[in-house]
């Protein structure tokens, strides 16, 4: 496994991140341990989770079953960079309370401790807010993190959902202070969506950001999902399904899968390649169901791929230009 440091800090993690969305709802709590101690194996050490996974009656369950995971002892705890979220309303659903969500400072160390407990650890590696709370101040939300960075309870605090503005007032707010600041942003990127490329990850970058990926296959759309419609495989549900419907994506699509036919080359794996070969980018989440998930993308990280490969795509899916700054006289 190859690694890197998480943005401007001290910590080493691995080119991949272990996301664990599917613990819980898809991945039954064996299941869940059994992909954790192979990704483990495999050198993986950064884990992303959030309080709100589980969902519905059962949010918070995802916690749990990383919980019990570490609970099995063999220094897994140690061995792992753990990364959770705080935003959601974490009360059953149709009974929420006011304070009871977002960045509010009372929300931010009700939420702390309660993760704390699900997890059966007493400290997270990195706290990150789930979306922007429009509501609540950044010089209250970076007292509340100051306070639980000197208790012990969190190292570091990163972002997820942020426009590249937010980066810059959090960053700024957290300066004013004389406080770290965020470290990581966990952004929607992939190959069919990169309107990060525009704002967040120049501002990610220029305040010493890591870029953490979430959704990299685009729910299963770069994942080879016309392939497998034609090979009997698992046909595409839900968005991915949506999206295909429409010509000019089916198309697309279609394309990216004949070039990869053509170089010989896996699609979810090449998807993942592609984030690891952008400037900016700590390491893409992936979110396996199964082992066999796991190995698929842990190939991906010793993947290579070629000039013409990487021009082709660009091609196929065009980005959206020089970010505002490249305009200047």
């Amino acid at each position: 496994m190859k690694y890197t440091q998480l943005g401007r800090t001290g910590l080493k993690v691995s080119r991949l991140v272990l996301g664990t969305m599917n613990f819980g709802p898809q991945t039954d709590e064996a299941g869940s341990h059994a992909i954790m101690d192979a990704a483990l194996d495999a050198g993986i050490n950064y884990f992303d989770t959030a309080n709100v996974y589980g969902w519905g009656e059962n949010k918070g369950r995802t916690e749990e079953i990383i919980g019990s995971w570490f609970a099995q002892g063999g220094d897994r705890r140690d061995k792992v960079v753990l990364a959770t979220k705080v935003y959601g309303n974490m009360a059953a659903d149709g009974d929420a309370w006011p304070n009871h969500d977002k960045l509010s400072a009372v929300n931010i160390r009700r939420a702390v401790d309660a993760s704390l407990k699900r997890l059966r650890t007493d400290y997270i590696d990195v706290y990150q807010f789930h979306h922007v709370d429009r509501s609540t101040p950044f010089e209250e939300i970076w007292q509340a993190i100051d306070t639980l960075v000197a208790q012990g309870k969190i190292l570091y605090a990163g972002s997820s959902n942020f426009p590249g503005y937010k980066i810059a007032q959090a960053d700024e707010s957290a300066a004013r202070r004389g406080s770290y600041g965020l470290v990581s942003e966990q952004c929607l990127y992939n190959l069919a969506e990169r309107r990060a490329e525009m704002e967040v990850i120049p501002a990610a970058r220029e305040y010493g950001l890591g870029v953490i990926p979430w959704s990299p296959l685009h729910g299963g759309l770069l994942g080879g999902v016309i392939r497998k419609e034609t090979t009997g495989g698992r046909r595409a549900g839900g968005r991915s399904a949506d999206a295909l419907a429409n010509t000019a994506v089916r198309a697309q699509i279609q394309s990216y899968e004949d070039l990869l036919d053509k170089h010989g080359l896996e699609p979810g794996e090449t998807a993942l390649a592609w984030l690891l070969s952008r400037p900016g980018v700590t390491g893409p989440i992936v979110g396996p169901r199964t082992a066999e998930q796991l190995d698929s993308a842990l190939r991906a990280v010793e993947l290579e791929l070629s000039e013409e490969v990487l021009a082709s795509l660009d091609e196929i899916f065009p980005g959206p230009g020089p970010s505002p700054e490249a305009f200047a006289w």
